[in-house]
């Protein structure tokens, strides 16, 4: 492994957004044992769980539903898929004859990312160097490094594949990545082949 030098070209990270939770309200009542009647493919135990699984092919999600109108729904790309999939959940209980009042009210909860930078990184190092961070190999084989703006956390692979975690927008995890990356690098804790 080389380090890099001023005369490597710099890499760019590789970013890509693996789930976005979203919660949502319609701020109604729903009653769950009518949607499961209407629509048989849901998923409700309520011995086990008070949520029902409501889950779309396009775009590939899974919404909770819970009695109080409120939704949480994970699997999403995007924020924007995330809002489509419970526009979506909403329109097809309307279609299917369950009275509901109001468009839900969609708030982005955590965005999960996976990250390369595309060469290796010194954790021992890092760990030394990069504030509020934790390193406990024995535990876990990922420093984990929490950032305060944007606040999100960051999992940090000696193979320079990252996990951001905590993110409200997709600018935030870019912003974080690039962040975090700028300093490896002038910290020379990134090694490129």
């Amino acid at each position: 492994m080389v380090k890099q030098t001023s005369l490597m070209p710099e890499t760019k990270p590789i970013i890509s957004i693996e789930n976005v939770v979203a919660s949502a309200s319609v701020e109604q009542a729903m009653d769950l044992n009518e949607i499961t009647r209407t629509f048989p493919d849901v998923e409700y135990h309520p011995d086990q769980f008070p949520g029902l699984v409501f889950r779309l092919k396009v775009p590939k999600t899974a919404t909770l539903i819970f009695t109080s109108g409120k939704m949480v729904c994970t699997g999403s790309k995007s924020e924007a898929m995330a809002r489509d999939a419970v526009k979506t959940v909403v329109s097809k209980l309307r279609k299917g004859g369950i009275h509901v009042e109001n468009d839900a009210i969609v708030d982005i909860q955590n965005i999960v990312a996976s990250i390369n930078l595309g060469g290796r990184i010194h954790l021992e190092q890092a760990a030394r160097t990069l504030p509020r961070s934790m390193y406990e190999p024995e535990q876990f084989p990922g420093l984990i490094h929490r950032m305060i703006d944007p606040k999100t956390v960051i999992l940090l692979f000696s193979s320079g594949k990252l996990v951001c975690t905590g993110a409200k927008k997709e600018p935030d995890v870019h912003r974080s990545v690039h962040i975090l990356h700028a300093l490896l690098e002038e910290k020379d804790l990134m090694m490129y082949v």
